[in-house]
């Protein structure tokens, strides 16, 4: 048991070498400044939107581009109606989007959608010429500045961009704030720091925005993993090409509010990173090699190290206990004491990033402040259950599945209303 306290400690210390830099990102975040930009031209923008039933949500998400304070006739929106059997593609087109509809029970995911949709595009919209692409998921919903905002730093030369992902259903539960405080982090902690250091950042899923120029470059979007996000990020950061950060982009997302869904949600993106290191992470450390890319050691550690680790230290702990308990009782003590000790650690640090998250960025949630104060405190034990997640994705057989979306809000639900009154408006809603 005496190893055990050893093996742990190692654990923890490869855990603090993998991710030390981030504390470092930590205090750029809050010693500099936002960097501001100006337009150089206003450009114009195709809206690519994969949903798979998603009607109780579509016409939100559409009224939020809609209602944006960029020109609207340099904004166009394009839906892939995914293996719907529901009336998505008749609810955007009402709402003024084209519409196409696809049936593929093979190809099944959102990279495939978006290359079919991109695909359509090219197809039956030959005169229409787009300098960019945004890429949003059907249940998110646009501050009426999001394009206005991401403009500012794409007509600068940046050909990739995303933007700051907030939650509009935060205050739901533990899980909503959890993932919420989970994609601010990213956002404010890891992406603007990189920004300012002048490396690449990550794309979360939605909210992002990619040239025309970037698209032909590539050969068109050939990102089909689970995540292709973090597909499409590590392939950027493989070749060199950075993506740049906006802060005052701000795209609300929904998030599951059942442990279950959590869990199978969380072992797809755990699935899909080790995915995505069999597939990009040699070209990623060639990269690193050829050019000392800081880039594609970022986006590997955020991949490999946290799955390895995590998994070894239950897989090694669970082991440790079995013995324990039918050869070893009277040592019991040290393996419950180093199991205690390295969960507090652990804790505390979560604790302290979560809490930092939401004091800086406090203001732009919508939820009490008495919840916020709670959910600092559950904040680790979200992180915690990416364990079980990332269990799932080693052993288990995981496969890409929709998750079901119902907060029908409007953008002005999110500001014109206080926060213990959203959940009253999706109730009533729902009726």
């Amino acid at each position: 048991m005496k190893t055990l306290s050893a093996i742990n400690f190692i654990l923890a210390a490869l855990f603090v070498a993998c991710y030390l830099y981030q504390a470092i990102f930590a205090g750029v975040r809050l010693l500099r400044k936002k960097r501001v930009f100006t337009a150089r031209k206003l450009c114009r923008y195709g809206v690519l939107i994969a949903a798979r039933n998603e009607s109780a949500v579509i016409a939100q998400l559409i009224e939020s581009i809609r209602g944006q304070d960029y020109p609207a006739e340099l904004v166009d929106i394009y839906v892939v109606a995914d293996n719907c059997t529901d009336d998505t593609a008749a609810i955007a087109a009402a709402h003024g989007a084209r519409v196409f509809q696809r049936q593929n029970k093979v190809q099944v995911g959102k990279g495939f959608a978006l290359a079919f949709l991109l695909e359509k595009i090219r197809e039956e919209y030959p005169q229409e010429h787009y300098d960019g692409y945004f890429v949003f998921d059907a249940d998110n919903l646009l501050d009426p500045r999001y394009i206005t905002e991401m403009n500012k730093v794409f007509s600068n030369g940046n050909r990739v961009v995303t933007g700051y992902r907030n939650t509009k259903n935060f205050g739901d539960n533990w899980i909503t704030a959890g993932y919420g405080i989970w994609f601010l982090r990213e956002s404010e902690y890891l992406n603007r720091p990189r920004d300012y250091l002048g490396t690449s950042c990550a794309v979360s899923g939605t909210g992002f925005l990619f040239s025309q120029e970037l698209l032909d470059e590539l050969g068109g979007w050939e990102y089909f993993l689970l995540t292709e996000d973090l597909e499409f990020t590590a392939d950027l950061a493989a070749r060199g090409v950075k993506i740049a950060y906006c802060h005052d982009a701000i795209v609300y997302d929904e998030q599951p509010t059942s442990f279950k869904q959590s869990i199978v949600q969380r072992s797809r993106w755990v699935k899909g990173y080790l995915q995505v290191v069999a597939k990009r992470g040699g070209s990623m450390v060639k990269t690193l090699v050829a050019d000392g890319s800081f880039a594609c050691y970022d986006m590997l550690m955020c991949t490999i190290p946290a799955v390895v680790l995590t998994v070894s230290s239950i897989v090694l702990n669970g082991a440790m206990f079995v013995v324990g308990i039918t050869s070893a009782r009277q040592e019991m003590g040290i393996f419950f004491a180093s199991v205690l000790a390295s969960m507090a650690n652990s804790y505390i640090t979560m604790y302290v990033m979560g809490l930092l998250t939401l004091l800086t960025e406090g203001k732009r949630i919508y939820c009490s402040r008495k919840k916020l104060v709670r959910y600092s405190f559950t904040f680790p034990f979200f992180v915690f259950t990416f364990g079980i997640a990332m269990l799932a994705a080693v052993f288990g057989n995981i496969e890409w599945k929709p998750i079901q979306h119902s907060v029908a809000l409007s953008i002005g639900d999110m500001g014109s209303v206080s926060p213990q009154d959203l959940r009253k408006i999706r109730k009533n809603r729902k009726l």
